[in-house]
């Protein structure tokens, strides 16, 4: 049997990937094995890297370049590859500082698009560079998912949604200013639930009133504990960020949710009386871990919740798409 293509959930989610194309732009690896082995691979990492376009290249000393950063923070760097590196010319190269240009626009869709058109509950993700296992998250647990452009204007058509999620995505928070005015409307009309990962939490926190910072050195771990300030209990979470909300001084009607224990760095913000929130970290991170993964059980019961009260109406989820015993295949 010969394979073509990647695996994809009958939603038409990608099953093993979180994205549909690299969006790195280049790869350096200290060694690289040339012969591909697991079992659902249908091609190397050479051979995706030159599909997509991506250079990359090895036998370098990722070590030493680790310490570099770890003395300096996060800097600026460029690959070049062959007759340019040994001479003057490596110096008229110029860097590219991707702080400078809007990522969120880069990356996020073009067009609204659907998946599980008959879930019981409608929940518009916002996508800044929204992860395919945020959607495969949405909709295994039965909800109607459309994904909008990063700066489309939900508020126009908000009643149409139970729900609405602000996704993660790269760069800087503040080149997604037409996201954050369109969130500063929702806040004070839209009063469904809104939930917000990674980028979605500067995001709504800057709608918030919140200021954002560049972290030196950023958060990027899959083993960052963070502290639930509502309950006291500190879980691990996966990270992945370089900016953060400032919080020492907070809007009237919103306080901390998470904090980072490591460094007091913020991690999420929840409205005191209204069903927003938000999480700097990534609670459905693939390879885990998974301890904050009940964020979308809470998200997807407030929903249901949320709608019963204003309809009047009881759902019935069936055992099919319960994420608790069954996977999306």
């Amino acid at each position: 049997m010969v394979s073509q293509g990647f695996l994809r959930t009958r939603y038409g989610l990608l099953k093993y990937f979180e994205s549909d194309r690299i969006q790195c732009e280049a790869i350096v690896v200290n060694d690289y094995a040339t012969r591909y082995s697991h079992w659902t691979a249908v091609e190397s990492l050479g051979e995706w890297c030159s599909r997509h376009g991506v250079p990359a290249i090895t036998g370098v000393d990722t070590r030493a370049i680790v310490h570099i950063l770890r003395d300096q923070g996060s800097t600026l760097s460029k690959l070049i590859v062959g007759d340019d590196a040994a001479n003057e010319n490596f110096n008229k190269i110029p860097y590219t500082d991707p702080n400078t240009r809007n990522l969120v626009s880069e990356v996020s869709t073009a067009v609204p698009v659907s998946y599980n058109p008959y879930g019981d509950i409608k929940i518009a993700v916002v996508d800044c560079g929204v992860k395919h296992n945020i959607l495969r998250s949405l909709v295994k647990r039965g909800a109607a998912v459309t994904v909008l452009p990063w700066n489309f204007d939900f508020n126009k058509i908000s009643d149409q949604f139970d729900g609405i999620f602000i996704s993660n995505g790269p760069g800087n928070p503040m080149k997604a200013m037409e996201t954050v005015s369109n969130l500063r409307k929702a806040m004070n009309s839209y009063k469904r639930p809104m939930f917000g990962i990674c980028m979605g939490n500067l995001l709504m926190g800057m709608a918030a009133g919140l200021d954002v910072r560049k972290l030196r050195f950023g958060n990027r771990a899959h083993n960052v504990p963070a502290l639930n300030m509502v309950n006291g209990k500190c879980q691990i979470t996966s990270q992945n960020h370089g900016y953060a909300l400032v919080d020492d001084k907070f809007p009237p009607s919103w306080k901390k949710y998470y904090v980072n224990v490591n460094d007091g760095s913020n991690e999420g913000i929840i409205h005191k009386t209204l069903p927003y929130r938000s999480v700097q970290f990534h609670p459905e991170a693939k390879g885990g871990p998974e301890d904050t993964e009940f964020l979308f059980d809470e998200f997807i019961d407030q929903i249901r919740s949320e709608k019963v009260k204003r309809e009047g109406t009881k759902f019935f989820v069936p055992e099919t798409i319960d994420h608790r015993t069954a996977q999306v295949a």
